[in-house]
């Protein structure tokens, strides 16, 4: 299929065309997700936890929003193919860095080369969606736009079983190819792009935005900073926190800077009449909850790692199946939308969301099996294939000017990052609380009693003791004697949680438990009992040998009194004895009492497996719960728009 434009007057070749933009976007949204399931092993070979980790995702979103408006403006002025090219090489030259990491060893490193990543990334989406909205025919655009789509939602749900793949083959050790395969795909593209891509420019071009550039730039930083930070299991403390507060305080004093700004410039960086116009405001609402809901996603691999009982950073290889369904239902829901309008296919996508999301609440987790996990994939799968993208880039240029593609698609994706975001300060604290949940749980289930073997002479010592304190010679002798609880000595009374939480454990054990997955666990447990089994050993040997030392220094001090009779004295003599054998076979007894002690917490492996997968259940319902929330709040929110294809059945009716 060849054609010619006004600004383009060669052939051109849209197969090509089509591909080399279609290469990008797939890179692109595999970087996502690829990432996922190699999180934890990129923090464990950079050396940071959980809470810092999080960051190789927080700094891509940031610099990946800040970019989006940017790279769309600079695209009308300077050419789709000028700014694209520059694009990728970004987002390659931020691959090798961030493969690169690894062997440089360094987070900070790492995340200077996810931003460079990001500034790339930011333009490839919203050019190539312009460049297939604008150049394709109407009666086509829907076809073309389901063609991102599908490729986009087919690498952002495949990244995760790529990533597994790449893992597994390379192993956890050199993680950094995970990063290193865009490099033949960018080569590929800045080289067949350059060929064949035609440069496609806006006519009329005006100066660019610099102050509502860097306005929009900073408020998005600002935004997004301050709500990653927001702990709503601990919302209070967390938003009054110096981390919080003071970027939104910045994001609402530079509004009506930015807003003053928009209005003087000639060719604004966000086009604010965009929010005057229904049809717009209800498609840029939309588009902020798919956000959310694609953030649902990210969880996949860690959910069906659970549900299945896989080990950690394989979850990424069922998570095809969601790519699949979403790759099969967006060109089918472009082709769709040509004919039904997006109105009414964004709707059934948003229903298949929330039927999946209650699915996999209500059914998957109680049922954690192979067919329930897939199931509620399929169905959020197809889902997102109606949902994700072409449904609201064909909104977005339906009502918006052919000179504004760029911008306006930039918009949209904007306001979706925004989403895409925020999100995580909602869902990763769910998975979070939940993680510490799980331990709570987990050492509530450990035996509360040390039981020592049998040691010599405990009953017969607890008798005589006894009658001897009962005694009149035991009135007027011994009531300065602190005698132990032999009857108690070989039940020891032993709060497995309270001493962990009271035990500082080693940072080896604590990342061990953090890290942990369903499938080792119960080793981490065990590792983790070990531990304070040596640590304790010392203070009860000591403790039981102090209290029995007591009584025989109490008894040695009454048979040096002369005033007490000779038979009373070779008694207490024989019990001096006993006590001191008893003292003597007390640290053997500890020690063995606590091998039996981690014999039964190592016995209890599928039990602490059991407690630790359903804990984790609670999280991914809260986040599902979260996803199917979302949808339906988007299929209310979809109710109030009114298509082209409504408008023209009602102009044809009044004809």
């Amino acid at each position: 299929m060849q054609a010619k434009t006004a600004t383009n007057p060669k052939p051109l070749h849209f197969g090509l065309i089509m591909v080399i933009y279609l290469c990008g976007i797939f890179m692109g949204a595999i970087d996502t997700s690829v990432v996922t399931p190699a999180r934890t092993v990129i923090q464990n070979g950079l050396g940071v936890g959980d809470q810092t980790g999080i960051w190789m995702i927080t700094i891509y979103t940031l610099a990946y929003a800040s970019s989006i408006p940017i790279m769309g403006k600079l695209a009308d002025r300077l050419g789709r193919k000028t700014i694209y090219l520059i694009c990728i090489i970004l987002f390659g030259t931020g691959s090798l860095l961030a493969g690169l990491s690894q062997y440089i060893g360094h987070f900070g490193f790492f995340l200077m080369a996810r931003a460079i990543q990001a500034i790339g990334g930011g333009g490839i989406m919203p050019i190539a969606s312009a460049e297939f909205g604008t150049t394709f025919p109407e009666d086509k655009r829907g076809m073309a736009l389901g063609m991102v789509g599908g490729v986009y939602g087919i690498a952002t749900v495949v990244g995760g079983s790529l990533g597994s793949a790449i893992l597994g083959a390379f192993g956890l050790q050199n993680w950094g190819f995970i990063f290193f395969i865009n490099i033949p795909i960018s080569l590929f593209i800045i080289i067949c792009g350059f060929i064949f891509l035609p440069n496609t420019k806006i006519d009329d071009v005006k100066p660019i935005d610099k102050w509502g550039t860097l306005f929009l730039v900073m408020m998005i930083l600002s935004l997004l900073y301050g709500l990653r930070n927001i702990d709503f299991f601990n919302f209070v403390k967390s938003f009054t926190s110096t981390d919080v507060y003071p970027f939104l305080i910045i994001f609402i004093v530079l509004l009506p800077f930015f807003i003053f700004a928009e209005k003087k410039a000639a060719d604004p960086i966000m086009n604010l009449d965009y929010f005057r116009e229904a049809p717009i405001v209800i498609t840029l609402i939309i588009s902020f909850i798919t956000g959310v809901i694609m953030m649902g996603m990210v969880f996949v691999p860690q959910f069906a790692e659970n549900a299945l009982r896989m080990q950690q950073g394989s979850g990424g290889y069922f998570v095809m199946v969601l790519g699949i369904f979403a790759g099969v239902g967006a060109p089918v829901s472009g082709r769709l939308i040509d004919r039904y309008g997006p109105k009414l296919i964004m709707g059934a996508g948003f229903l298949l969301s929330i039927i999946g999301s209650l699915f996999l609440v209500l059914i998957t987790t109680s049922y954690p099996n192979l067919l329930t996990v897939a199931i509620c994939l399929i169905l959020i799968g197809l889902g997102m294939g109606f949902t994700m993208g072409t449904p609201l880039n064909y909104m977005m240029l339906d009502n918006t000017k052919k000179a504004d593609s760029n911008s306006a698609l930039a918009t949209l994706s904007l306001i979706r990052s925004v989403g895409t975001a925020i999100a995580p300060a909602v869902m990763v604290g769910f998975i979070a609380h939940a993680g510490v949940t799980a331990e709570a749980n987990i050492t509530a289930q450990l035996p509360k009693e040390l039981v020592l073997p049998s040691l010599p002479y405990v009953t017969q010592l607890d008798e005589e003791t006894t009658a001897l304190k009962d005694s009149d010679f035991g009135k007027t002798y011994l009531s300065s004697v602190q005698f132990p609880d032999f009857e108690a000595m070989e039940k020891i009374s032993l709060d497995a949680h309270g001493g962990v939480s009271d035990m500082k454990l080693p940072a080896n054990l604590t990342k061990e438990l953090s890290d942990a997955d369903v499938t080792n666990i119960d080793q981490a447990v065990d590792n983790m009992v070990a531990y304070m089994a040596d640590t304790m050993k010392p203070m009860v040997i000591e403790k039981a040998e102090s209290g029995v030392q007591n009584g025989i220094d109490g008894l040695n001090r009454i048979t040096a009194s002369p005033e007490v009779p000779v038979q009373i004295t070779q008694g207490v003599s024989t019990m001096v004895s006993q006590m001191t054998e008893l003292k003597n076979a007390l640290p053997d007894a500890v020690n063995q009492g606590f091998q039996n002690y981690l014999g039964e917490v190592k016995a209890m492996g599928a039990q602490i497996q059991n407690v630790y997968q359903k804990t984790m259940e609670t999280g991914f319902k809260q986040v599902y719960m979260t996803t199917a929330i979302a949808s339906a709040f988007a299929l209310v929110v979809l109710l109030f728009y009114k298509d082209k294809h409504e408008r023209v059945k009602k102009e044809k009716k009044k004809g």
